[in-house]
């Protein structure tokens, strides 16, 4: 029998009503909430930071050119050694479940300044003509160490928010996705190469520019939006918690991940960084403070002290190559128990060249509960499968 389409709908609502009263998001864990109605419970009675999910370290880099790699080795072989890792393009990084990312930040306000790395030159390489065009453009450009370890699968920091962009509209319910940020400006050049700008106060609205010009502010997790009614953000998350996971899945937050110089050049006159779209690396008493890298094993005690107290952690599963070339998972194992919410790693995929080593969480779920915050609460289902 056909139902007129007002009636359907009224049909479908009906069904809806139903569906959502067989829910009971009072329950005391995301189990006996009822059958189907665990997500829903978590979207309610959880807060983004009670979760663990993984991203990747550089998340833009590509491999460094034969020719190229073959000369750092001869110069630094530890050096070469720590660089020679790779990830794929970012949107086959989201679909594989990475839920962080990172991008190092060059300031190129007037274009060119990185468009003709010296270590192709003295590896007897040219210049690609399409390279040499996309980085010739003005905006902020996207690379580890200039004229060395400079590929990028985006060369353009707006083009890497583009594709970010465009696969979390496509993907409404993904678990928020922390995006780092490195704005080193101290790197040194090679013979005929360029020195990075610093990165100051200027700079950093360069940043928050290019951010605005492609993710509105309803698509972010902002300094602003944590803090509401309170003077802080730290008071914020100790007071009221990081937004319920319902409310942050969907949306990004981006944070700077620097030394107290830079820190101080991005805050400029802000206390708690009013205005601003970035949260900052800093400690547990600053009144900006949210969140936190705190990347070594020695960290640990620290890492889990922080995430009681209510920040939202990143740290490492490795780091330089080292894990991969002996397969040591102990670093793996103690980041993903530590309570960091984000752990960054260069193998969600092993590098067989070295071993079978690669960082992912158990069962191939893309996010799960804390292990610090009350992870009895999934009653283990995977916040994000």
């Amino acid at each position: 029998m056909r139902y007129p389409a007002a009636a359907g709908a009224l049909t479908l609502l009906a069904v809806a009503a139903t569906s959502a009263a067989a829910c009971d998001l009072t329950a005391a864990d995301a189990m006996r909430a009822g059958p189907g109605c665990a997500q829903r419970w978590m979207d309610r009675n959880l807060r983004m930071n009670d979760i663990l999910t993984m991203g990747t370290h550089n998340s833009y880099k590509q491999a460094i050119s034969s020719p190229l790699m073959a000369l750092l080795k001869a110069a630094s072989p530890k050096a070469a050694f720590g660089l020679d890792y790779h990830h794929p393009p970012l949107m086959e990084q989201l679909d594989d479940g990475a839920r962080a990312l990172e991008l190092d930040l060059a300031y190129d306000p007037e274009g060119g300044r990185f468009a003709r790395p010296a270590g192709l030159k003295m590896s007897g390489q040219t210049v690609p003509p399409d390279y040499v065009a996309a980085m010739s453009k003005p905006g902020l450009k996207v690379l580890h160490v200039q004229d060395i370890d400079f590929r990028s699968s985006c060369v353009a920091f707006v083009d890497c928010l583009k594709i970010i962009r465009a696969w979390s509209l496509a993907h409404p319910r993904h678990t928020p996705i922390l995006i780092t940020m490195n704005t080193n400006d101290e790197k040194k050049h090679l013979p005929g190469g360029v020195d990075e700008l610093a990165f100051d106060t200027k700079a950093y609205d360069a940043v928050d520019a290019e951010i605005a010009s492609v993710f509105p502010r309803s698509a972010l997790i902002t300094p602003d939006r944590v803090r509401g009614r309170y003077a802080t953000v730290r008071e914020a998350v100790l007071k009221q918690g990081w937004p319920r996971l319902g409310e942050a899945r969907g949306k990004v937050l981006f944070a700077v991940d620097e030394e107290a110089p830079h820190i101080a050049a991005y805050r400029a006159d802000r206390r708690s960084l009013e205005g601003r779209l970035m949260f900052v690396n800093t400690d547990e008493a600053s009144p900006a403070g949210a969140y936190i890298t705190l990347n070594e094993t020695s960290d640990i005690p620290r890492i889990r002290a922080a995430v009681k107290y209510g920040y939202i952690v990143r740290t490492r599963a490795d780091a330089d190559t080292v894990e991969a070339r002996s397969n040591d998972t102990l670093r793996r194992d103690a980041a993903l128990s530590s309570g960091a919410q984000y752990v960054s790693t260069d193998y969600r995929h092993p590098d067989t060249r070295f071993s079978d080593y690669q960082a992912r969480l158990p069962d191939g779920a893309i996010a799960i509960c804390n292990p610090v915050r009350a992870p009895e609460r999934c009653a283990g289902i995977a916040i994000e499968p």
